[in-house]
């Protein structure tokens, strides 16, 4: 043990997931861009409450493509090349949504940027977790949390000095094409730096490749420790393949599972944390009054989300998955009535936004991270991989439909008469609130518990006898612990 620190090379390590982890930063920067052109751009196109909705939720559609190809893709042609191929998505979606010349052209290329995000969502986790030991694979693969919202604060400030700096006739003509473009920075330097990673060892051993796994495994050790952990992933593949394979069916054990995964993943969607993001500063006006105000709120509201995201990290351990999740859920409750009353009466300056400025990094601390740990340990190793896939999907659906339905509620004249402007945080208010019980009833604690036993205490939550066989391989012990897909 106390050689460990010795044994990796921690540089080449960090150096690796950080590059992989900008498949995070690129899907945040490219799924909040919209935030701060959506306004000019609807205004330049002539669109209608139900297609400001339709421009800002169709990238969704393309995520929910990208999300079911991406397993086959990375393991057909490989992690490093299948982040390679969503690099070069992300720079078609920039290229082709800031020189649209019409609102059909700008939605095609809009939902190439949603195929992308897809892909990112699920190949990037994956190559960090593949390539890191299991001793620093909680900071390695926080990575991708860190650089999805960092990617949302850079863009929201890069939305605002190009708002600050434009007439508001040069930001329907010209300025909303600016905004878009400047994610090719990012799409350039993801391109470029991908050149210089390995692939991931665990593919390299998949598809046959042992010297390249080898080697790849040596530069992050030792020759003499990549040797055993090269013998470990190759004895894993053998032992995983020597039975019959399982198919997955609907049954009174993985509905529980199911109803659970789903429930936390549709949770994570309906406190409105991407109404916030997506349409923040088309939602501060109603109370600030102004677009520049607006947008530079909208930037610290996630800083917040930010700061919150880093603090979770550092306290989920100690305080629980369970714990966190309810303690997220009252708050954003909590936070978001405060914020409708302050919607409804009109309070001015920081009494207005104080409450959503507490939401974000509450739901960082929470929300915002902890549903995707969670969602990895709920379900039996047999059909991990399709259960994780179908609550993503939910997730995507759920998103979609609150990203469509916001314009029509924030435009609806009846209810900004009546509510000022707040509908949509009560209605979010309330969902937060059923999310409470829902955790409390259904979730049970999964930090420090094993894998194999976690959907045995979900099932005791439903008051279902766990009938799922136990996994045939069992948690590899070594220090560099390599997950099957």
């Amino acid at each position: 043990m106390e050689n460990r620190q010795n044994r990796y090379n921690l540089k080449y390590v960090m150096l690796c997931c950080t590059v992989a982890a900008f498949g995070g930063l690129l899907m945040g920067y490219d799924s909040s861009i919209i935030s701060g052109a959506i306004e000019p751009l609807s205004e330049y196109f002539l669109l209608s409450p139900a297609e400001t909705g339709w421009a800002v939720a169709n990238i969704l559609l393309g995520s929910l493509v990208g999300c079911f190809i991406a397993p086959r893709l990375s393991d057909k042609f490989g992690r490093k090349r299948s982040l390679a191929i969503t690099a070069l998505l992300f720079t078609i979606s920039v290229l082709g949504t800031a020189l649209a010349h019409n609102f059909t052209t700008f939605v095609i290329f809009r939902i190439i940027g949603g195929l992308a995000i897809g892909l990112a969502s699920v190949i990037s986790p994956i190559y960090l977790a593949e390539l890191s030991p299991s001793k620093y694979r909680g900071r390695t693969t926080a990575l991708y949390s860190v650089c999805c919202v960092g990617g949302q604060s850079v863009v929201l400030l890069t939305n605002y000095f190009i708002t600050k700096s434009l007439l508001p006739e040069a930001m329907v003509a010209m300025g909303w094409r600016y905004i878009l473009a400047t994610a090719l920075i990012p799409c350039a330097l993801f391109m470029l730096l991908i050149a210089f990673i390995p692939e991931s060892p665990r593919w390299d051993v998949l598809k046959g490749r042992y010297k390249e796994a080898m080697k790849t495994l040596a530069k992050i050790s030792n020759s003499t420790h990549a040797e055993v952990v090269f013998n470990e992933i190759k004895g894993s593949f053998q032992t995983s393949n020597s039975g019959p394979k399982k198919s997955f069916s609907l049954n009174k054990t993985t509905i529980p599972l199911l109803v659970l995964g789903i429930g936390l993943a549709v949770g994570n969607q309906i406190s409105g944390i991407n109404v916030i993001q997506y349409f923040g500063p088309s939602l501060l006006k109603n109370v600030t009054g102004s677009v520049d105000s607006a947008l530079i709120q909208t930037f610290w509201l996630s800083v917040c989300q930010f700061a919150g995201v880093l603090i979770g990290m550092s306290i989920v351990d100690k305080i629980g998955r369970r714990k966190l999740l309810l303690i997220g859920a009252l708050t954003s409750s909590l936070f978001l009535t405060y914020s409708f009353f302050a919607f409804y009466y009109h309070l001015p300056g920081v009494l207005a936004v104080i409450g959503l400025f507490a939401y974000m990094v509450f739901f960082g601390i929470s929300w915002g991270q902890l549903v995707w740990t969670v969602l990895g340990e709920l379900f039996p190793t047999e059909i991990r991989s399709i259960c994780v896939g179908i609550s993503i999907c939910a997730m995507s659906m759920a998103n979609f439909i609150i990203s469509t339905t916001f314009p029509l509620l924030n435009s609806n004249a009846f209810l900004l008469e009546v509510f000022h402007g707040g509908f949509p945080l009560l209605l979010f208010a309330i969902f937060s609130l059923g999310m409470y019980f829902f955790t409390f009833r259904y979730l049970p604690e999964t930090a420090g518990v094993s894998l194999e036993k976690i959907h045995g205490l979900v099932l005791e939550k439903f008051n279902v006898e766990a009938e799922l066989p136990e996994t045939t391989v069992t948690q590899n012990a070594s220090s560099y612990d390599i997950p099957r897909h």
